[in-house]
């Protein structure tokens, strides 16, 4: 099948061409395999597939090249362990079916999608061609994170929303278990920055391309002018975790110089993850929020680009929480009775950032007057 090029891609070396043609074959084999594997689960039922089957077919995938297709088969376990893991499963096929005939048609997609496809099934895309593309220019709050251990390899997530622009972008890392991960982006902060986003139908995931030092802070009350590069501060800000989310290597994103500290209240030493807890504020307070109803419609425009996300980050303005919903989005069943978010809020209207995730939101930070709290 031939493959389209983009408006700025260049035709690909003959040897080149060959292995990718090589390639796309394997990934044929590997798809087509896995739509009968499907159909034969649809007509033998639901609970006939357990933990092997899953496994020896994930194994399968990867020998056929097609590793974004192997995770998701992967993560079937876990499904198969919920509560209501009927529908889970079923949903988890069909986006696996989905996946596969989208594959082999397509020749037949708009470019975007076509590419959202390929990345979705295991093909990679460079940093050097991520970084080629546009920028997109804006300050970047920081809304939270969210760390996961996968075969001893631990994913950092890192969830921005542009202040100008209201774009949403992640920032993902990994480090092998046991190594530091970058800690430069502080929750609760807002950056200056360009950031080029990985190519797709509803682009996400992003690289920082070059970042601005922040602006020079004159220190308080009590506090030595040290030169911090704080981005705000609490009024009752005293204690400092410089070197709490100082990057060893000084780099963000392995380009750009760390320059973010955050100052955070001392009862920030008790706080659910390191580096994270009650800090500073952002320059104008809490990020620009949207409504329940005009989230709702921003998830339509992600889940209509690119079926697949399985996270979308939102900021949500004047709403209250419930011990199990949030603006009328359920939450997550692990994230239920949010305590800390009902604390701050105490029956208020206040500004959420939350993890949309089709099983329901997770809550990440929530603003009170000059304060941001991570819960």
């Amino acid at each position: 099948m031939i493959e389209r090029l983009g408006p700025d891609q260049e035709p690909a070396p003959a040897p080149a061409r060959k292995a990718v043609s090589v390639r796309h074959a394997r990934v044929a084999a590997g798809l087509a395999e896995l739509e009968r594997w499907l159909a034969d689960q649809v007509r033998q039922g639901l609970a006939a597939a357990g933990e092997r089957d899953w496994a020896d077919l994930a194994r399968r995938l990867v020998d056929a090249q097609a590793p974004g297709a192997a995770g998701i088969v992967s993560r079937l376990a876990q499904v198969r362990a919920e509560d209501d893991w009927p529908a889970g499963l079923l949903a988890e096929y069909s986006l696996l079916h989905l996946l596969a005939v989208a594959y082999r048609r397509r020749a037949e997609l708009p470019e975007p999608l076509a590419r959202t496809v390929l990345i979705r099934t295991g093909f990679p895309v460079t940093r050097e061609e991520v970084l080629a593309g546009p920028a997109v220019r804006d300050r970047w709050h920081v809304l939270g994170r969210r760390d996961e251990t996968h075969d001893r390899l631990t994913a950092r997530r890192v969830w921005l929303r542009g202040h100008a622009t209201g774009r949403a972008a992640l920032i993902l890392t990994f480090a092998p278990s046991g190594r530091q991960l970058d800690d430069s982006l502080v929750t609760g902060t807002a950056v200056d920055a360009d950031l080029a986003f990985y190519p797709g139908a509803a682009p996400l995931r992003a690289l920082v391309a070059t970042r601005d030092p922040a602006p020079r802070v004159t220190a308080g009350p009590g506090h030595d002018d040290t030169g911090d590069t704080a981005i705000g501060r609490s009024t009752t800000a005293s204690y400092d975790l410089t070197a709490a989310h100082a990057d060893p290597a000084g780099r963000v994103d392995g380009s750009v110089q760390a320059d973010a500290t955050a100052r955070v209240d001392p009862a920030a030493r008790e706080r659910p993850a390191a580096g994270e807890g009650v800090a500073g504020g952002a320059p104008g307070g809490a990020p620009p929020g949207v409504s329940p109803e005009e989230a709702m419609d921003e998830v339509a425009r992600a889940l209509a680009g690119d079926p697949w996300i399985d996270s979308w980050p939102l900021v949500l303005a004047d709403v209250v929480p419930t011990r199990t919903t949030l603006g009328g989005f359920p939450l997550h069943p692990r994230a239920r009775d949010p305590w800390r978010l009902l604390a701050v809020s105490g029956g208020r209207p206040v500004t959420v950032a939350a993890e949309w995730t089709p099983r329901g939101l997770r809550p990440l930070t929530t603003w009170d007057d000059d304060t941001v709290v991570v819960v």
